[in-house]
């Protein structure tokens, strides 16, 4: 059954404490944490979670998201939450605990609060943590008066908690698990099959084969894999379990049956999307700058406008890492804009550059900045621009002359005056002066070339804005020791992600408050400050306004 969290308690440990304790407990980070981060959790958007019938009550929804965002905000194991949530006063005032012996939920209680969110996002389609990171960063623009119209976006590789696997291995161990879930009567005919292979285990058979037998062990596990297949295809109890559900995807991405024929697929047919570690399905594939990576990809977005106080992490995804970096933000540019509609310039790198992201951005008057030019460069500079109030007409302008274009049935014209061409000395390298003057384009070759120069439209002082974001994709990357995360699948991975854009975001406010506390002269300690804490933000960053203007 569902029940709010009521805070704060009349009466806590706190009033326990010396003053000289409890003034440090009241001015720490883990004091903003509680007023900035639990206190603002809307608990009642996990109601559906829960029973609606009379029962024990849950445990409170904000300290559980609370102790998941803390952390990642330590960048700490569930033993070492634990264990501080026990002993550490300092974790019990960020949860606002008010019994120093109160431990609110055990392990098993935040993993099965994070299998309800699972269930409900498949339900759903709606992730709670995330609408956490939402609801909390639109509130803190909100009272920070962080302008958002100005943003950037980056992306980071992140690879999953699994083995690496070469193709045989993970074949074999595909196997070896679905051994575990075969009944008796079953595991007469297909234990014989994997009979081999369940004696040595996956490393060691691999490890006993010759180099000269390599070739033909995946002719071998073929055959294995079809009559296991033609048995269990037809044993419906395994249909739903993930051992099967592996061996199934394994056996379509590696093999080909053709009349009761079965062979490998050449090593050229494998794609990226293909089963990577039974630990993990949703792992993918990628290399990039010569180095491999199994799992995912976190893009996170920021405010950039150079006149904010501190720049807040606006939406945050998490995707397989095959895909393009241009599709994710096709995908999410309209919930940027619709959580910030005053969005009107986006910084990204030439990867994010996309004939369908033009046609979006255009749509939702965005322009987008980019630090370097996806494809190859023009070899005379040609600006397009469309004609005010004339749809339908633009000119065309090189170096030495600009014309203006006549619609075709497909596409738009301009034909330059050969005589100027002549006479121009780019004209060897011109492609329109080799094709005699003519020069055809679309509207999709205006957006590019729009695009393309708008980073020359923009003040100096903005033209260098993109790369910072690098350092918000630097923070994500250090809570993953060797680039790996501590977890497995795609859910996991964006818990892990949205919990961190929390936490980012609370560091960055918590050092600003931290800077102002120094310059100011203000003491974070006291209670008056701390009962609103988002209003004395709000009158901090509005002084600095001033002391700029």
């Amino acid at each position: 059954m569902f029940k709010a969290n009521n805070q704060p308690e009349l009466f806590s440990f706190e009033n326990e404490l010396s003053n000289k304790v409890r003034k440090a407990l009241e001015g720490s980070k883990e004091k903003w944490f509680y007023h900035l981060i639990l206190r603002n959790i809307k608990e009642t958007d996990f109601k559906s979670l829960y029973s609606d019938k009379a029962s024990r009550p849950n445990t409170p929804v904000n300290i559980l998201v609370s102790a998941l965002i803390l952390k990642e905000l330590k960048g700490i194991s569930y033993d070492e939450l634990m264990e501080s949530v026990m002993f550490d006063l300092r974790y019990k005032t960020a949860l606002g605990l008010a019994d120093i012996g109160e431990v609110p939920f055990s392990r098993a209680t935040l993993f099965n609060f994070q299998n309800r969110i699972l269930a409900h996002q498949q339900q759903t389609g709606l992730n709670l943590i995330e609408q956490v990171f939402d609801n909390l960063s639109a509130e803190q623009i909100k009272k920070l008066s962080v302008k958002a119209d100005i943003q950037r976006s980056d992306s980071t590789l992140v690879s999953s908690n699994i083995k690496k696997y070469s193709r045989l291995q993970l074949l074999i161990e595909v196997l070896v698990r679905l051994d575990r879930i075969l009944e008796e009567p079953d595991r007469q005919f297909i234990g014989e099959q994997l009979k081999p292979y369940l004696k040595k285990g996956t490393d060691k058979y691999i490890y006993g084969l010759k180099a000269n037998q390599l070739p033909h062990e995946l002719e071998k596990l073929g055959k294995v894999y079809y009559r296991i297949f033609e048995w269990m295809s037809k044993e419906e109890q395994y249909h739903d379990k993930q051992e099967f559900i592996n061996f199934n995807r394994a056996y379509k991405e590696h093999f080909v049956v053709v009349e009761s024929e079965v062979s490998p697929k050449p090593s050229e047919e494998l794609t990226s999307s293909m089963l990577q570690s039974p630990d993990d399905p949703d792992a993918t594939y990628r290399q990039k700058r010569g180095q491999h990576y199994k799992g995912f990809t976190v893009n996170g977005t920021e405010t950039a406008n150079p006149e904010n106080p501190v720049q807040l992490i606006t939406d945050i995804s998490v995707n397989p890492n095959n895909v393009d970096d241009s599709q994710i933000l096709n995908e999410r540019v309209d919930k940027m804009k619709e959580k910030t509609p005053e969005l009107n310039e986006m910084h990204t790198d030439g990867g994010y550059g996309s004939e369908d992201n033009d046609k979006k951005f255009e749509e939702l008057k965005i322009n987008q900045i980019t630090t370097a030019v996806r494809g190859r460069e023009s070899e005379t500079e040609k600006k397009i621009e469309q004609i005010s109030g004339a749809p339908d007409k633009y000119t065309v302008e090189c170096p030495s002359q600009k014309v203006e274009s006549i619609p075709t049935k497909k596409r738009h014209k301009v034909r330059f005056d050969m005589d100027i061409c002549r006479q121009c000395p780019l004209n060897e390298r011109c492609r329109i002066f080799k094709n005699k003057g003519r020069y055809y384009f679309t509207h999709e070759d205006y957006l590019q070339n729009r695009r393309n120069r708008n980073i020359r439209n923009i003040p100096e002082e903005r033209r260098k804005i993109r790369p910072n974001v690098e350092a918000l994709m630097n923070e994500f990357k250090i809570r993953t020791p060797g680039g790996k995360l501590k977890v497995r699948g795609l859910f996991k991975a964006t818990l892990f992600a949205f919990n961190t854009g929390i936490a980012i975001n609370f560091g960055r406010i918590y050092r600003f408050i931290a800077q102002k506390a120094l310059t100011d002269g203000f003491d974070p300690s006291v209670a008056d400050v701390l009962s609103d804490i988002m209003l004395t933000i709000t009158h901090l960053s509005q002084k600095i306004s001033n002391f700029c203007a």
